[in-house]
């Protein structure tokens, strides 16, 4: 499925790692007396092997993030990132400041930015740097972009107020889908889940302007807060568009209406989370009569694509609801709805006003403080739109050459680790054992970067931003759209090279990993194995693990939508899977918020996996070892969890964290740190922590 970047939060069907680096804790824990608890004491070297001292940073970690006053064994999370949290604030342009991935984001923005100020002073007969300049320097240009007003979209906005029956909602939505504007749902190119060699159209619920369904159906009064500031908002942007103060306050109530209706037609995130819910297969005809009010064959010609035959559908009950819709809304609504989607979606590429009115909305969500400078957000918008052509000059000077063959032997260990898992797991019979390691064995990684470039054919007009942008778009949709009944590519990327994310597909059975995230301080060919493992090791195995979490099993090693377990282990699975939900159900962010068990339990699953992989990994790749490091008091154990600990410290705003707790699969850095370590004995033995206390349960969690 499409992941899309939500304004909260990180580690994404497509599983992704983290769909936003700011994503961490509410509060600043209070800044940390020097003198380390007995329980982090220094521990003799496992087997008698000689000792080589060395200092925290030498190995890759921060003795400044660690707070020596708290106990390991009753919060892992403080203990690890305590000096940091008290230390750091979060930057007035960010919901949350994460010491990981933003200051990895931090060194290739700046890189990036370099690459595009380079390429927009140079022009020249290189198509790459060309283009990418052209394209940047546009985004740059704000006096052409103030000057333009909101001409660019003048068209559209004329189209919606002509609006006058379910023909003209559906001809203008097929127009806006064009250009990626997903009002009222959206169409993509999707494997068949029964069939994964096969690329089949897929059409999905989309055309809300809040994050997600509950902000519109929810009675408690925050929910109700952010309808009303939802509603305000609207209305400002509508007057900038150029309606009337009057018109521009109906159309407001008119799009929370048609919203709202379509809010209760849509399903929760957690139903959402069953990839058999989402996989209802049908033929034209069929499609017709789900949705009999809207013009399907008028739609896909509009699209260039009419030969389409077959597709999948995410929701029935949606379009049966939408096609219900179309006929009890009345016309004037339609046209308030339609006109708000082109101005929300189109508002970054409009002049300031725009930016700052749609910066509200984002603040209220969120409790950002300031708009981000225009070079990050163009830098950016360059990425998404040529991102492939911006790798290449990324790569060549942030990703070594040594770092590629590196990161693939740690994969690979990882990978024996899972496969000696599966062969001492007591739960399992050995047939679906011997399936399980047929798909670990199909599975592949793609590392860095693309083995071959994407190209990028559409002309970006240096003089008009909008233009630009908006045939970027309709390339992208194109693009998209015209994999439907090709070859599947099975090596195709589906982030950028300097993305600081990682992800798995549960239909490619693929791991990918972008030289953006391959970076210190999450990995560094100079960093020992210890850390490594811990950071980027727990990374790996967490996206290796999504292929067996609650939904990744249940896709085979071909990346079907197959139920390949027998009856009595797919119970015990399940067994274990309960028991990851009730725990981490259990843990509370703020008072009275807790972390939603069903929303984010594959992301848990996986992070369990993940760091007992990469554990296990690491003291494989240690066996044999002649000496131990002992690195500022700490063996190796430690700074593995220490390096863990470490690379989830952040910090998040109030208002931003409730978000992510609502709509994001992901739990809180603190329990993404906590929840596993508290389920490996490992960690308990490494800090010597006493039975029942937090972080050694007497009760463990264990699926992988």
């Amino acid at each position: 499925m499409r992941t899309q970047r939500q304004p909260t939060a990180p580690l994404a069907i497509t599983l992704a790692l983290c769909a936003l680096p700011a994503c961490g804790p509410a509060a600043s824990p209070k800044p940390p007396p020097p003198a380390p608890p007995p329980a982090a004491a220094p521990q003799p070297a496992p087997q008698g092997l000689p000792v080589v001292e060395t200092s925290l940073e030498n190995v890759g970690l921060d003795g400044s993030a660690i707070d020596r006053s708290a106990d390991p064994c009753q919060d892992f999370y403080q203990f690890a990132c305590g000096g940091w949290n008290a230390k750091v604030e979060i930057p007035g342009d960010e919901v949350g400041w994460y010491r990981s991935f933003n200051e990895i984001e931090k060194r290739n923005e700046a890189e990036l930015r370099r690459i595009l100020e380079e390429a927009a002073k140079a022009g020249g007969p290189d198509p790459v740097t060309a283009k990418i300049g052209a394209y940047y320097g546009a985004c740059m240009d704000e006096a052409a972009i103030e000057a333009g007003g909101a001409k660019p979209i003048a068209d559209l906005l004329a189209k919606a107020r002509r609006v006058r029956d379910a023909k003209g909602v559906a001809a203008l939505v097929t127009e806006l889908h064009g250009r990626r504007i997903w009002a009222l749902f959206d169409i993509e190119a999707a494997q068949d889940m029964k069939d994964a060699t096969r690329v089949i159209a897929q059409l999905d619920q989309n055309g809300l302007g809040l994050p997600d369904r509950d902000y519109y159906l929810n009675e408690d009064d925050k929910s109700k807060a952010i309808r009303k500031t939802y509603e305000e908002h609207v209305a400002r942007m509508m007057r900038l568009a150029g309606w009337a103060e009057a018109q521009a306050k109906a159309a407001a109530a008119d799009v929370l209406a048609v919203e709202t209706e379509l809010a209760k037609i849509s399903k929760t995130r957690v139903e959402r989370r069953d990839p058999k819910g989402l996989y209802n297969k049908m033929d034209r005809a069929t499609l017709a009569k789900t949705a009999p009010d809207f013009p399907w064959d008028a739609y896909f010609q509009g699209l260039g694509r009419p030969d389409v035959k077959e597709l999948n559908v995410t929701s029935v009950r949606f379009f049966e609801g939408l096609s219900r819709l179309l006929k009890a809304t009345k016309p004037a609504a339609w046209q308030s709805y339609l006109a708000w989607h082109v101005v929300r979606s189109t508002a970054p590429l409009l002049p300031k006003a725009f930016v700052d009115e749609a910066f509200t909305m984002q603040a209220a969500l969120t409790g950002q403080k300031e708009v981000r400078p225009r070079w990050k957000r163009c830098v950016d918008a360059t990425d998404a739109a040529l991102g492939e052509l911006l790798a290449q000059p990324f790569v060549k000077t942030s990703f070594p050459g040594e770092s590629k063959p590196a990161a693939e032997s740690m994969v690979r260990e990882i990978s024996e680790a899972f496969a000696r898992e599966v062969r001492a797991l007591g739960w399992m019979d050995e047939g679906t054992k011997q399936r399980a390691l047929a798909k670990l064995g199909a599975m592949a990684y793609l590392i860095g970067y693309p083995d071959k470039w994407r190209t990028y054919d559409f002309e970006v007009d240096p003089k008009s931003y909008a233009k630009s942008a908006l045939a970027a778009r309709a390339f992208h949709t194109r693009w998209d759209l015209g994999k439907i009944d090709k070859p599947l590519d099975r090596d195709e990327w589906q982030m950028s090279p300097p993305s600081v994310n990682a992800y798995y597909d549960p239909q490619r059975n693929h791991m990918v990993f972008p030289a953006g995230i391959l970076q210190p301080p999450f990995y560094s060919v100079k960093s020992s194995v210890a850390v490594n493992l811990g950071g980027i090791g727990m990374v790996v195995g967490h996206e290796l693990t999504h292929g067996f979490d609650d939904e990744g099993s249940q896709f085979d090693a071909k990346g079907n939508l197959e139920d390949w377990w027998s009856k009595d282990v797919g119970a015990s699975f399940k067994e274990r899977t309960a028991c990851v939900e009730a725990q981490y159900a259990a843990y509370e962010p703020l008072p009275g918020l807790k972390v939603n068990g069903k929303l984010t339990l594959g992301e848990n699953i996986a992070d369990l996996g993940g760091l007992k992989l990469a554990f296990n990994a690491y003291r494989a790749m240690r066996k044999g070892a002649a000496e131990q490091t002992v690195a500022g008091g700490f063996t190796e154990d430690q700074q593995f969890f220490l390096a863990h600990g470490q690379a989830w410290c952040g910090k998040m705003r109030e208002e931003a964290l409730r978000m992510m707790v609502q709509v994001n699969p992901h739990s809180p850095p603190r329990f993404r740190v906590n929840g596993p370590v508290a389920n490996l004995p490992e960690f308990g033995e490494a800090f010597k922590c006493a039975t029942g206390t937090p972080m050694r349960p007497a009760k463990m969690c264990s699926v992988w």
